[in-house]
């Protein structure tokens, strides 16, 4: 039995979190489990494009990312989510409105190292925010809190996208998201 589930993957830009998510997603489609990612790049363009950068868009574009991860949850498929999300009370409130619709929940911290991400950063955008050109940067000029109790820490460091992706598969088999047999016949 497959049980449907939201994946929330939280960390500094750069940390890996769109890579491991659309990995995961790729993986799951092609085993025939219904899911879909969800990040910066296709929810800013559309849905929150109207949002900036100050805590209250941050807070804002956190809490649509969570109602429309749950109507996809809701629906049948694996949602996966992949922002920065830097303030541990905006992905508590991600946690309660899938815990309050009955549906499971798992924030994944992918922890990289500060100077590792910004090695990352095909965007420039760790220099445009040392420059002082991007204003409330994450990891430069705004702080990022660390979750206390993530389901699961990846340390992207030392690790390979499908080693990473690995890890949230092991998860998501011990949770019963997905079955054991999936695992067996990967190339993941």
């Amino acid at each position: 039995m497959i049980f449907i589930a939201q994946v929330w993957l939280t960390g500094l830009s750069g940390a890996g979190k769109t890579s491991i998510a659309f990995e995961l997603e790729a993986f799951l489609v092609s085993k025939g489990i219904p899911a879909y990612g969800l990040d910066g790049d296709n929810i800013r363009t559309g849905l929150n494009k109207n949002l900036g950068f100050t805590q209250v868009d941050r807070e804002e574009n956190i809490r649509r990312v969570a109602e429309v991860a749950k109507l996809f949850a809701d629906s049948g498929v694996v949602s996966i989510c992949s922002f920065v999300s830097p303030f541990g009370e905006d992905r508590d409130l991600a946690r309660k409105i899938h815990k309050d619709a009955d549906l499971k929940f798992f924030e994944i911290f992918i922890d990289t190292p500060l100077n590792v991400c910004e090695s990352r950063d095909v965007k420039g955008l760790y220099k445009k925010a040392r420059e002082g050109a991007i204003q409330g940067f994450t990891g430069v000029t705004q702080a990022y809190e660390k979750p206390e109790k993530p389901d699961l820490i990846v340390h992207t460091e030392d690790l390979s996208v499908k080693e990473s992706t690995n890890k949230l598969i092991e998860l998501l088999i011990s949770e019963n998201i997905i079955p054991k047999y999936i695992k067996d016949d990967a190339d993941v």
